[in-house]
């Protein structure tokens, strides 16, 4: 199979170099021999011929299998004599002893065998599928590169759409079979959204730490040194911020920087201070996860319960606001490509932007409540005779002035019923929640994309975005305590860590994250918990590490390895103030210990 889709490649690389436009007339390939391009692809028809061959085949078996199990599940129903789900009984399971008693002496005889002989054929067609289906599944690739080739980038070959169409259920069975069949040959799948929509629910339904893993296996596998955990720092490449400007100095330097490098690896160094590392990286990320949802910026509005942030649609009033839209979206890609967590929540509809998933009327709720709570009203009750005499047009802040806005075309002259209402409640949906905003969205899109394709990404809904992107939103002290090392003398029964864990639980949610930022230079928990924390070199669980006392010295850190360097305080009462102190002065800024 490797053999076989290298060939393809090669005859690919054929047909592109061939002239577009020959002088003579003839569509001349390669070289300008006597083969035109349209034939390039013709010693491979025999073998698209044979996969549709072999596909139509294992359909038939498949198809043959679902019956017979179906007549056998009836059987078994007519002779228990019982109205229960067919479902529930397991097809191609032997019936137990006296399952035909009632039936005549010959069907007795013969029922078994039968039953035998169907389940050997479901165990035929599942061998046949467990041989092939690598095999088919590769020849399927090399049949979409073929056509791909053939057509302007960006679109999808007709006849190879058709395909897909035909042998639908067969292909459905492989995915089913073994999912990360889309990554390996399937990629058609994550090239074409209309295919994909077809294979979404299967995909869905797998573990979202497995999908996890297939994102960032296919996010980093084109790399160059993906596998290294330790790379040389260029000088040239470290972006170079300030701390007090760091919204604009932060874009104007990641705007400059080389897309490719910065998907590689980041580092960060703030003017006039000394720190570098994945510590100080986890900090400009949380800085700049605030400063994208300050007010001065007009960028972001807050929800209405105040929890979680939408595009503004007044944000114009900034004349730098798209770019900056865009400078967000690089920065949240930038952070789910690393794995770093950003601290703040966005709406769901937002999420579902990200996504490419269409908003619903209920998404309205997180901006305004009470016009949620109308769309609502309308749909669950008969407005036939309310005499709203709604129209397919709405007033609506337009550049800061209001407007009547059609819903569609011509929307001022048609009247609402309880026929289109569900069209009238989308298409409001629509208006308040996306087209209200679409540049905005359109921007941040852009340099979302530069970093995370849009094919991978919606592997994921959007509360495994949220999960992704801002980890868990509250701290887990239990799971905190599990998941933490000792060293340099301390152990988990020493009094001084016993006291250290009862301030932990003492203090304000608040402070906790202030404790986490302090020590990981992030204020966010990963999704799976402290398990899951990243150091400068992968997975780090947060340390304790002794240090000798002396009068008024504070706990220090080092963010790199997620280590609290906690001095051995005599008292509780010293720890906890010495800790506060630590945290509410300490938590930002870096130099080198």
């Amino acid at each position: 199979m490797k053999s076989l889709l290298r060939i393809v490649r090669m005859f690919c690389h054929v047909f592109r170099i061939g002239p577009s436009s020959p002088s003579n007339g003839i569509d001349m390939g390669y070289n300008g021999n006597k083969t035109p391009r349209s034939q390039v692809f013709k010693p491979l028809e025999l073998l698209w011929h044979s996969l549709d061959e072999w596909l139509v085949l294992i359909a038939t078996e498949l198809m043959k299998n679902k019956r017979d199990s179906t007549e056998i599940t009836s059987i078994l129903l007519k002779q228990k004599g019982q109205d229960q789900d067919a479902a529930s009984i397991p097809p191609f399971e032997p019936p137990g002893p006296g399952s035909y008693e009632n039936l005549s002496s010959g069907t007795r005889e013969s029922k078994p065998d039968a039953l035998a002989g169907r389940q050997e054929a479901s165990a035929d067609c599942q061998d046949v599928i467990s041989m092939t289906a690598n095999r088919l599944s590769a020849v399927i690739q090399a049949f979409y590169m073929c056509c791909s080739c053939q057509m302007p980038p960006g679109m999808t070959s007709p006849r190879f759409i058709e395909f897909v169409c035909k042998h639908d259920e067969v292909l459905k069975c492989f995915v089913n079979r073994n999912p990360k069949i889309i990554f390996d040959h399937f990629h058609f799948l994550l090239e074409c959204p209309e295919l994909m929509s077809r294979f979404m629910h299967i995909i869905k339904a797998q573990p979202f730490k497995d999908r996890c893993e297939w994102f960032y296996e296919h996010l980093h596998s084109g790399q160059p040194d993906s596998d290294m955990v330790h790379r040389p720092v260029n000088e040239n490449d470290i972006l170079l911020v300030h701390r007090d400007s760091i919204f604009r100095s932060s874009c104007e330097v990641v705007s400059k920087a080389n897309c490719a490098k910065l998907k590689q690896g980041i580092a960060v160094r703030f003017h006039g201070e000394e720190g570098m590392g994945q510590g100080v990286v986890r900090e400009w990320f949380d800085i700049l996860s605030n400063e994208i949802v300050n007010p001065d910026y007009a960028l972001f509005t807050q929800s209405a319960d105040g929890t979680t942030f939408q595009p503004n649609s007044n944000s114009y009033v900034n004349p730098d606001h798209l770019n900056y839209f865009r400078f967000a979206g690089q920065i949240l890609g930038l952070a789910l490509n690393h794995r770093q967590l950003v601290n703040i929540y966005f709406t769901r509809s937002f999420y579902k932007h990200i996504l490419g998933i269409p908003v619903n009327y209920q998404d309205v709720a997180s901006i305004d409540p009470e016009y949620a709570k109308n769309l609502q009203w309308i749909l669950d009750n008969d407005i036939s005779d309310l005499g709203l005499e709604l129209t397919f047009s709405v007033e609506t802040d337009v550049f800061g002035a209001m407007e009547e806005v059609p819903l569609k075309p011509g929307g001022g002259s048609i009247l609402v019923t309880q026929n289109n209402k569900a069209e009238y409640v989308q298409l409001v949906t629509e208006l308040r929640m996306t087209r209200a905003i679409q540049p905005q969205i359109n921007a941040f899109l852009q340099g979302f994309h530069m970093f995370i394709p849009p094919s991978l990404i919606q592997l994921f809904d959007e509360y495994e975005l949220e999960l992704l992107l801002s980890g868990m939103p509250e701290i887990d002290v239990s799971d905190w305590v599990k998941n933490t090392e000792y060293t340099s003398g301390y152990e988990r029964e020493d009094p001084v860590i016993q006291w250290f864990w009862e301030v932990v639980e003492d203090i304000t949610q608040e402070e906790r994250v202030l404790l986490l930022q302090f020590v990981t230079g992030s204020s966010r928990v990963p999704h799976g918990g402290f398990a899951n924390i990243m150091g400068g070199s992968g997975l780090q669980n947060f340390t304790i590490a002794a240090v000798p006392y002396t009068p008024n010295l504070l706990p220090t850190s080092s963010t790199c390895i997620n280590m609290l360097k906690l001095p051995e305080y005599p008292s509780k009462e010293i720890l906890k103030d010495r800790l506060l102190v630590a945290l509410h002065c300490g938590s930002y800024g870096y130099t080198m210990a």
